[in-house]
């Protein structure tokens, strides 16, 4: 069995094929998805944060807004980039938007990925300590997983404005309990892993894995996981961790679905060159359900996951994509022992 959502990167434009024209309808569909995916049965709703770009970029007022129309489904971001966070004002958004939610917000974070302009943080007002953005990335995670677990470091007033609720040094407010459980590391390397591990978050890993060995994707990922819960054991951590992956699957069912995704049959991984290094990019699995069955079987880095998220065409529209998510749990899912 298997958590399934979908990850949507909320993409808008205003041409006669999309329909999601503007940051209106990217944002009022994504709750409208959200709404209709747990009504299918579906597991989880994450969100991609991109800056910069006519995506979505700031989640908590949407995390917020579907937490109050929904009441079983996770509700996530899948990432927001650390280095462009005030780490304790994103404690406080973090806090009331799990609370809106009923304690159903699992929230994926990182050190980014590439991105529309050159260094766009620092007009954010994020100067990295000697160039370095991934060491500020995770100096700013530090601060707020300590604030979301209750760190107590701020002198209060000696006459304040309202009583304080205890002596002594006061922290972020509000808290949610069980919240520093529910915070995922997006993880491009195998090493990365091992440091979320070490760090008590869970992982998210992506159809993007920042670093090539030259096997398969699927097999590079898989043993990405395989080192994070040998470090997890090693750590010593008390709970069990969760670890998701993400995977464009297209069940061709109808006219439409083979109109647009008929030619990705047969798609391959791919490698690139970002950040300056060699990628490795995972493949789009399309076809009919019986044939992605066949295929998804083989696939090592779902059978080692407990959460798939199957990112989703926004622009196509909440009823095209309810369906392709509908296809899945019910076409595909149950044929992999995954319902």
């Amino acid at each position: 069995m298997k958590h399934i959502g979908f990850l949507s990167f909320g993409h808008w434009a205003p041409s006669p094929q999309s329909r999601t024209q503007s940051a209106s309808d990217a944002l009022l569909q994504s709750v409208d998805l959200a709404v209709a995916a747990e009504e299918l049965g579906a597991d989880g709703a994450y969100f991609r944060v991109h800056h910069y770009a006519r995506q979505l970029a700031s989640p908590f007022p949407l995390l917020a807004a579907i937490g109050v129309r929904t009441s079983r489904i996770e509700i996530g971001t899948g990432v927001i980039d650390m280095r462009y966070e005030n780490p304790l004002y994103m404690a406080e958004d973090a806090g009331a938007a799990d609370l809106l939610s009923g304690g159903r917000l699992q929230l994926g974070i990182s050190r980014g990925s590439p991105e529309q302009v050159i260094d766009g943080f620092r007009f954010f007002g994020y100067e990295p300590k000697d160039d370095d953005s991934a060491a500020m990335a995770r100096e700013h995670t530090a601060v707020f997983l300590a604030a979301i677990s209750g760190a107590r470091f701020a002198e209060p007033d000696p006459m304040p404005m309202f009583p304080n609720p205890h002596s002594g040094p006061l922290g972020i407010e509000p808290q949610s309990a069980g919240l520093r459980e529910r915070i995922w590391w997006g993880a491009g390397t195998r090493a990365t892993a091992e440091w979320t591990a070490e760090q008590g978050m869970n992982l998210m890993s992506s159809t993007l894995l920042t670093e090539d060995t030259g096997v398969p994707f699927h097999e590079l990922q898989a043993e990405q996981i395989q080192r994070f819960r040998d470090a997890w054991a090693a750590a010593g951590h008390e709970r069990e961790p969760r670890v998701s992956v993400s995977r464009s699957i297209m069940p061709i069912v109808s006219d439409a679905d083979r109109a647009y995704f008929g030619a990705e049959r047969g798609s391959e991984d791919q490698v690139g060159y970002i950040d300056g290094g060699y990628a490795r990019f995972g493949k789009t699995y399309a076809g009919e359900p019986d044939v992605l069955v066949e295929d998804l079987a083989k696939d090592t880095a779902i059978a080692a996951a407990d959460t798939l998220l199957l990112t989703v065409p926004n622009q196509l529209g909440v009823d095209y994509n309810a369906d392709l998510i509908r296809n899945v749990l019910e076409l595909v899912a149950p044929e992999l022992g995954w319902r």
